[in-house]
């Protein structure tokens, strides 16, 4: 990566700053962009250091690392990674500080309409975007135009392909499908494009009742069991998470994977892929008569309710989130960021011309609803789905009906107490 302008490197606040520690809760550093940009922020902000508290990479794991962290008041976390699905939760609970004289609606007309709506609850904004993801079909390309196929449109013709294509390879490691079907919040993800894409949902979110027991629903998970991971993907995938289900693809082990934008870098990567330049990306089939669905995903950074600093929180928050910190993190990592011009940027472009479709996408993405219980709901649907999917003879209907019983008592903490 090519060294930072020197008109990156001014200091970002014009009075002077005390000594202090700013305590950053994040994951291990895969990509290695962190910290190059904590180096610089700290050399030109030397009266303070970023201290990072490295937690897990699931995301559910991470979840219950923070909210440990908050149950307990810790006053020395300041700033932390916040998934999509977490602000109103964050911020019903009293654990997100409200960043509204920090980040005034001028300057969130700067980011992606999505992910300011993600991250605003009760009328107030209590994280600043950062990542955007969005769910993506890698393939590939070689072997699609080697039998002569085009991208499939429709899950069942992913399926043909696949198997297709395995038989006439005769390779004895290569596979036709690689996703994240961990029980974690990457199955929900993966599940929910599937459900959607069949014309079905989650739950209801104006009856406030559970929607799993419906047919789409069904249909979609019971095509997962039986066709995706019945036919063409290896049932290793039941244990992937994303770095998993990357490598497999990377290997040259698998025909087709489901993963976020930032997988395009990864995979077309010659020092860590195997199948680098042999690489397509297109959009998430759908069922026939259905339409292609991308989750929403994506990484905030929010500011603890128990920081003692949050003025200087605010100033790395703001040193991580504007448009050239965003900007240099896509041209070294290849991942969607939450601010629009990113995306239109002459370098980036150049770097990554797919940015254009991801977009496109990530405009069109469909986010999961914005609840305070959403943490219970998932963890409802992870049992289910991995249980629905794993299991070859799995009784998916009477599982999906229980499933949805469960929701329905969680959403019940939804109802006016009057309507209950």
């Amino acid at each position: 990566m090519k060294p930072w302008p020197a008109l990156l490197l001014l200091p970002l606040l014009v009075s002077p700053l005390h000594a202090a520690d700013i305590r950053f809760v994040t994951w291990r550093d895969t990509q290695g962009y962190l910290e190059p940009l904590i180096a610089d922020f700290e050399a030109h902000n030397p009266d303070l250091k970023i201290v990072r508290d490295v937690g897990p990479h699931s995301s559910t794991e991470f979840h219950d690392l923070l909210a440990q962290k908050f149950r307990n008041r810790d006053r020395e976390m300041d700033v932390f990674f916040m998934d999509v699905i977490w602000p109103a939760e964050f911020a019903s609970a009293g654990w997100a500080l409200p960043l509204d004289r920090f980040f005034p609606r001028e300057a969130q007309k700067k980011f992606l309409p999505a992910t300011i709506r993600a991250n605003t609850y009760a009328g107030a904004i209590y994280g600043v975007p950062l990542f955007v993801d969005a769910g993506l079909l890698y393939y590939r390309k070689d072997l699609l135009q080697k039998y002569k196929l085009s991208p499939p449109r429709t899950w069942p013709e992913l399926v043909e392909q696949a198997k297709t294509i395995v038989a006439g390879e005769k390779h004895a490691g290569l596979t036709g499908f690689s996703g994240q079907f961990k029980q974690y919040e990457g199955l929900v993800c993966n599940m929910m494009e599937y459900i959607l894409s069949n014309n079905g949902d989650l739950w209801d979110e104006t009856r406030l009742s559970g929607a799993l027991r419906f047919p789409a629903a069904q249909e979609a998970a019971r095509f997962v069991r039986d066709r995706i991971i019945g036919e063409i993907a290896h049932r290793g995938v039941l244990a992937y998470q994303e770095p998993e289900s990357l490598a497999l693809f990377s290997e040259g082990r698998a025909v087709f994977h489901r993963n976020w934008p930032y997988a395009w870098a990864e995979a077309n990567d010659a020092h860590k892929s195997k199948i680098a330049g042999q690489v397509g990306m297109t959009t998430l089939p759908a069922f026939p008569g259905g339409s292609s669905a991308a989750a929403l995903g994506g990484w905030q950074l929010g500011i603890s309710r128990y920081s003692r600093r949050p003025e200087l929180a605010w100033h790395f928050v703001e040193f991580m989130t504007r448009a050239e910190t965003q900007r240099r993190i896509a041209l070294q990592t290849g991942r969607g960021m939450a601010r629009e011009a990113v995306y239109r940027d002459p370098e980036v472009l150049e770097k990554y011309p797919q940015f254009r479709m991801q977009l496109a996408v990530s405009m069109r993405a469909v986010p999961r609803p914005t609840t305070p219980v959403y943490v219970p709901l998932s963890n409802i649907m992870q049992r289910y789905f991995s249980t629905a999917i794993s299991a070859r003879d799995s009784d998916i209907d009477r599982l999906a009906r229980h499933a949805d019983r469960e929701m329905d008592r969680v959403l019940d903490l939804l109802r006016p107490r009057a309507a209950r």
